[in-house]
């Protein structure tokens, strides 16, 4: 049976973590990810005969297997890779990390053992990466990319600067225009490459989006993060990628240059530079550089930070048609002197296209806030503003993170592709704009972000009501729903102000019952049934050998496409309750019906150890995830269910009732005292013992009647409850028979059926029908508040304070006190 992905990378994420030791994460990767490389290597040699890398004898992944349990394994691994690295020119990149090292791997067995476990981690069926990306679905990526996250996120502060997050990545591919080039001939470039993830996002929208294989150019200072950007090219089929070995900075010694010794350029350049660098100007002197990269119209950047630097290095590597995309902290934004000069000068020459603002926290080298900076010479000339984007508020928590969510990394996209202006979140800012500020770039002048702040009605405090100007702001809700307005407030005073027609506290249920309410439910409900009844021929002939990913595109982008225009829904959320759903529940399902179909990825496998069972057969426990048993048993076993369910309401009643009177009557002196075993607990054994001598009593001066009735019913119901515990095992058994039976006989309409109606689309209605019950909530939440902020008017407080007064009063002169005046 097909292992499913979230299964596959969380084992093999929590086995290397497991076997790690006390070595650090940073330095742990370097082990698992070589061999991951010889893993995905081998494999791919043994399947293609032309495949661009050389697999020597003696050289491949399955000789290391070979030597699970030598206790030579260290030495001959390092040989294996040895190698592997001179057969291709990889010496330098894959041979790093040191396999016979004791003081990370331990000693003699300890090494051997581990060695031998890591090995067997990757040895599996279910990492046969043979056909990676031959239907699209690539397996080695995500299982990198799944990696590489953990290993950032336990690397720390100082040592996760490796990594840029994949969410932030994408971006930063699709808007610098990476789905518009032009030819296979045009270049991409990233000067501080760190792993290579930024550039390999970049590559692979271009040849998503047009089919160009573009070249990559990437520089790296660090030499082993450089040896891993090499690595990670040739796991993702980008082997001809030039990057360079590591050890030169790039604004001291950029390694691209041309024959004549000046800077390369580039079609495209994305960066995400170390933030802040105090060290930039070491190895050269930036105010004689050879390159003119700091040179009039430009100043030096500051000596102790490097932020400018980079940006300045990556405009002059631009071709004049060039665009760029760089991340760089958001003081780049508004900090002064000669960072205010190269803004102001970058600013007037048109190079900067479009700003976006993005969260605190979301980078594993740092906390602080980011933007992106998108750049374009193509168009420098006839620019006129600058489009900025406002999204430090689009995330999600993740850890000690925080992270973009699908749908903030799909708004940023769309309104910046389009450019969009939106309240609160985007604008086009016209360079007059930028100018009356002093070129001073902060978001916050041109974009105003938050709700707005709410103005207090100084005659609503004195005399009542809600102001209708309150009201009237909640105008779409009132279009979307154009009854409940009248019948929630109703005028009073001069007609400026209203009252609610319900108690505060009754808000909530009456505007969740309104009609208008089931109606605007009824309305995005049918919206949704329109989109599955359009998505069901795309689900029903999705099959073996097709793209889960391009089934995800599908069905995401026409989900958001058919609520983008759906009244007081906001289309993004459904977009990320599908996502959500998605990741969760049904990117398994379709990537196991893309490798063995529907039947077979429906029918049960052995349940692992601890696992959850559907339903059990003997001893052994059963699951499906693609076809639960439940929604098999409520299409095809529900009298057998009911029946079930019937014996099982009876068994809960009667033990029920016997608590009720064991409670009651077990106590010390009880009439069921008599009863209860040492541990306090009901013995049917002496509640027996207990009827017989009762029963002797009749006819007696001992005999107790209550007792005679409360453990004559006790007893019956004890055996009633043998009698009924007996008839639900036999029931369940007959059920998990039929279950069984019921899987075998499965046609492809019938696992269709339910798993995309009953299973998929129940479970996503439900999500549209949540969104729907937020609105509710929202609009409930929104009038509560108005409704309590003016509640009590000034002639009401003067009321209480007099009457508070009055009893004040009153007590004083109870106890003798002069009468106290509370004006002076």
């Amino acid at each position: 049976m097909a292992l499913k992905k979230s299964e596959l990378y969380a084992s093999l994420w929590k086995s290397c973590d497991e076997l790690r030791g006390g070595m650090d994460a940073s330095q742990y990767k370097d082990y698992v990810l070589v061999l991951l490389f010889v893993k995905y290597v081998s494999d791919k040699a043994a399947s293609q005969s032309n495949y661009l890398l050389d697999v020597p004898a003696g050289a491949s992944f399955s000789d290391m297997v070979a030597l699970r349990g030598d206790k030579d394994i260290g030495e001959k691994i390092n040989k294996i890779i040895h190698r592997l690295a001179e057969a291709n020119d990889l010496t330098g990149v894959i041979n790093v990390a040191d396999f016979n090292d004791p003081e990370k791997l331990g000693r003699g067995k300890e090494m051997v053992d581990r060695l031998s476990n890591l090995i067997g981690i990757f040895n599996t069926p279910a990492l046969d990466f043979r056909s990676n990306r031959a239907e699209g679905d690539d397996l080695l990526g995500d299982a990198y990319e799944y990696l590489m996250r953990h290993f950032a996120t336990e690397s720390g502060k100082s040592k996760g600067q490796f990594y840029t997050p994949a969410e932030v990545s994408r971006i930063l591919a699709k808007v610098v225009g990476m789905g518009t080039a032009r030819s296979a001939g045009q270049t991409v470039y990233d000067p501080t490459c760190g792993s290579g993830s930024l550039l390999l996002k970049a590559h692979d929208e271009a040849l998503s989006a047009t089919g160009f294989d573009m070249a990559i150019y990437g520089q790296e200072m660090d030499v082993a993060t450089a040896a891993l950007a090499r690595m990670n090219m040739i796991l993702h089929d980008a082997p001809t990628a030039e990057i360079t070995p590591g050890g030169y900075s790039t604004l001291a010694n950029p390694q691209f240059r041309n024959r004549d010794g000046s800077l390369k350029t580039f079609d495209f350049v994305v960066a995400n530079p170390p933030f802040s660098n105090k060290a930039w100007r070491n190895g050269f002197d930036p105010a004689n550089d050879e390159f003119g990269r700091f040179s009039a119209p430009y100043v030096l950047p500051p000596a102790k930070n490097g932020d400018y630097a980079f940006l300045l290095h990556i405009i002059a590597s631009l071709k004049s048609t060039g665009k760029g995309t760089v991340i760089l902290p958001h003081g780049v934004l508004f900090r002064g002197n000669a960072e205010a000069v190269i803004r102001r000068e970058l600013v007037r020459r048109g190079f900067i296209k479009g700003i976006i603002g993005l969260p605190a926290n979301l980078f594993y080298g740092t906390g602080i806030p980011a933007c992106i900076l998108v750049l374009d010479k193509e168009g420098a000339a006839t620019r006129r503003g600058i489009f900025m984007i406002d999204a430090s508020r689009g995330f999600r928590k993740d850890g000690n993170k925080n992270r973009l969510r699908d749908q903030d990394i799909h708004r940023i996209v769309d309104v910046f592709m389009r450019q969009l202006n939106t309240a609160g979140y985007s604008r086009y800012v016209p360079f007059d704009e930028i100018q009356s500020n002093g070129y001073n770039l902060n978001l916050p002048r041109y974009i105003e972000g938050g709700a707005p702040e709410d103005v207090q009605d100084i005659q609503a405090h004195l005399r009542g009501g809600i102001p209708n100007q309150d009201i009237d702001a909640l105008g779409p809700y009132w279009d979307a729903l154009p009854s409940l307005r009248n019948q929630l407030f109703q005028s009073v005073g001069q007609g400026e102000y209203s009252e609610l027609c319900v108690p505060a506290s009754d808000t909530a249920s009456f505007v969740s019952g309104h009609d208008d309410l089931a109606a605007f439910d009824a309305a995005a409900g049918q919206r949704f049934a329109v989109w599955q009844a359009a998505r069901r021929s795309t689900l029903t002939t999705f099959g073996p050998g097709d793209r889960p990913g391009a089934l995800l595109e599908d069905l995401s982008e026409s989900l958001l496409s058919a609520f983008t225009d759906a009244p007081l829904l906001d289309a993004y959320e459904i977009y990320q309750r599908f996502m959500d759903y998605w990741s969760s529940t049904m990117q398994d399902d379709a990537y196991l019906i893309s490798q063995i179909g529907w039947i077979e990825a429906a029918r049960p496998r052995t349940a692992t150890n601890g696992g959850a069972a559907d339903f059990v057969i003997g001893r052994q426990k059963y699951r499906s995830d693609v076809l639960p048993s439940g929604h098999l048993v409520s299409r095809f076993l529900a009298p057998e269910r009911a029946e079930l369910d019937e014996v099982t309401a009876e068994l809960l009643g009667v033990e029920a009732e016997l608590d009720e009177l064991v409670e009651e009557n077990s106590v010390e002196g009880g009439l069921l005292e008599a009863a209860m075993d040492a541990k306090g607990k009901l013995s049917k054994r002496l509640v027996a013992n207990q009827v017989r001598e009762v029963a002797a009593t009749v006819g007696t001066d001992e005999y107790d009647p209550d007792e005679h009735r409360v453990v004559q019913a006790v007893d019956a119901l004890l055996g009633k409850q043998a009698d009924l515990k007996v008839s639900l095992a036999a029931k369940q058994k007959a059920l998990n028979d039929a279950i069984a039976a019921r899987y075998e006989r499965l046609d492809l309409d019938a696992v269709q059926d339910v798993v995309i109606t009953e299973k998929w689309m129940a479970q996503l209605r439900a999500e549209v029908i949540g969104a729907v019950a937020d609105v509710s909530d929202l609009l409930a939440k929104r009038v509560g508040n108005l409704a309590t902020r003016y509640a009590t008017p000034l002639s009401e407080l003067n009321e209480r304070s007099s009457k508070a007064e009055e009893r004040v009063q009153a007590h004083l002169a109870a106890m003798g006190f002069e009468r106290w005046d509370s004006s002076t």
